[in-house]
C-alpha cells in the first residue's frame, strides 16, 4: 500500500505550531508529508529544531508530492505569505491572514486529491479574527470554518488519545449558551459520529456513554431537566440512525460526567459523548496532554489536529513538544488508511 500523502497547515508562525509541524514530520514514516505555510517560516522552524534544510523540498503538484522521496519534507510554498517573517510570540494581522490562508489551502489540497488528509498546526482564533479579512471575523475555530466552507451538514468534534475518545456536543460557545445548544438532534448526531469514529478504529460494537448537562445527571431533575428532555430523547434518536444503517453500538446514560469519564479511562466503555467543550478537553489533557488528538467528524475529509495551543510562552526556545503533532499525523494516515 503506497504511503498516504498528508497536507499540513503549519499554524501560527509567531507560536510552536511550525516548530512542531517540522519536528514531527522529520521522523515520520509512512506517509509523504506537505507542510502548507510560508517557505521563511517553515526554514525558521527547520533550524531551530536543526532539521537539514536540504530535507525541505518545493512541491506545486500531485506529480512534485508523488515524488517525494524517503526523508524528504514537501513544502507547498503558500500563496500567501507574510510580509515579514513575525516576532515569536506576537502575532500580527498579517500573520492571522496568512494563517487562515494556509488552512484553506491545505484544505483545498486534500479536496484536489493531491493529498488523503489534512492536519492543522495551532491558529490563534484572535489574531485570525481581527486580521481585517472581512471573511475572518466570523472565525471561531477549525471545526466551524471547515464545515461552513466544505458545505458538511453536520459536523462534529472529537478528541481521541489512549485513554480517552471523546465528541463533543457543543464546541466554541459561551458557556451561558451551552444548555440551549443541546438539543436531541445534536445528541444524536454526536453520538451517531462517535460510534463511527470507534467502529473505524477497529471495535466492530462500540460501548459508548453519554455524559450529563448537570451534576449529578440532574437528580431526577432537582438540578436540572435537560437529561430527560434532550439527552436521552437523543440517545435513542442515535440508537434508531444506527440500527438503520446496520452498526451495532451500545450507548449508555446519561450518566454523570464526572464518572462517565472516570469509567471510560478506566476501560469500561470505548467513548464519551460530551456535553460541552471543557466537559470533555480537561479529562483529556489529565489523562494526555501532548498525545490527545482533536478530530473533525463529519466532514467530507480526514482532518485531525493537535490539542493545544499556539503555545507563544514557548515559541522560539526549541522546547516545544512535538509529540501532539506526531500522533495527529499518525490518527490522519490511520483513517486515510480505513477509509481506502
Amino acid at each position: 500500500m503506497s504511503a498516504p500523502v498528508v497536507a499540513i497547515s503549519i499554524g501560527c508562525p509567531s507560536g510552536v505550531g511550525p516548530e512542531v509541524a517540522v519536528a514531527a514530520a522529520a521522523h515520520v514514516e509512512g506517509a509523504r508529508l506537505v507542510l502548507v505555510g510560508d517557505v521563511d517560516v517553515i526554514r525558521r522552524a527547520a533550524r531551530l529544531r536543526r532539521v537539514a534544510i536540504g530535507r525541505l523540498v518545493a512541491v506545486d503538484g500531485k506529480r512534485a508530492v508523488a515524488a517525494l522521496g524517503p526523508g524528504r519534507i514537501g513544502v507547498w510554498v503558500a500563496s500567501t505569505p507574510v510580509r515579514a517573517l513575525p516576532e515569536y510570540g506576537a502575532p500580527t494581522a498579517d500573520a492571522g491572514a496568512a494563517q487562515l490562508a494556509w488552512v484553506d489551502e491545505a484544505t483545498d489540497l486534500v479536496e484536489a486529491g493531491v493529498a488523503r488528509a489534512l492536519v492543522t498546526g495551532p491558529v490563534s482564533k484572535h489574531a485570525i479574527a481581527t486580521s481585517g479579512v472581512a471573511e475572518a471575523k466570523a472565525f471561531r475555530g477549525h471545526t466551524e470554518h471547515l464545515a461552513a466552507r466544505l458545505g458538511a451538514r453536520e459536523v462534529v468534534m472529537a478528541f481521541r488519545s489512549d485513554r480517552l475518545t471523546t465528541a463533543l456536543v457543543t464546541t466554541h460557545l459561551p458557556l451561558a449558551r451551552v444548555p440551549e445548544a443541546i438539543t436531541a438532534a445534536a445528541v444524536a448526531t454526536a453520538t451517531y459520529w462517535l460510534a463511527t469514529l470507534v467502529r473505524r478504529l477497529g471495535c466492530r460494537k462500540p460501548k459508548l456513554v453519554v455524559a450529563a448537562l448537570n451534576p449529578h445527571a440532574g437528580e431526577g431533575g432537582l438540578i436540572g431537566r435537560e437529561e430527560t428532555s434532550r439527552i436521552a430523547p437523543g440517545m435513542a434518536r442515535a440508537e434508531r440512525r444506527l440500527a438503520k444503517e446496520g452498526l451495532l453500538a451500545t450507548l449508555v446514560g446519561p450518566m454523570g460526567a464526572e464518572t462517565a469519564f472516570r469509567r471510560a479511562a478506566n476501560g469500561d466503555f470505548d467513548g464519551v459523548v460530551a456535553m460541552y467543550h471543557d466537559q470533555a478537553t480537561i479529562p483529556c489533557k489529565l489523562t494526555g496532554f501532548g498525545e490527545s488528538v482533536n478530530v473533525t467528524l463529519g466532514l467530507p475529509i480526514i482532518r485531525t489536529s493537535v490539542d493545544h495551543g499556539t503555545g507563544y510562552d514557548l515559541a522560539g526556545t526549541g522546547r516545544a513538544d512535538p509529540r501532539g503533532m506526531r500522533e495527529a499525523i499518525d490518527l490522519a494516515v490511520r483513517l486515510a488508511r480505513s477509509r481506502r
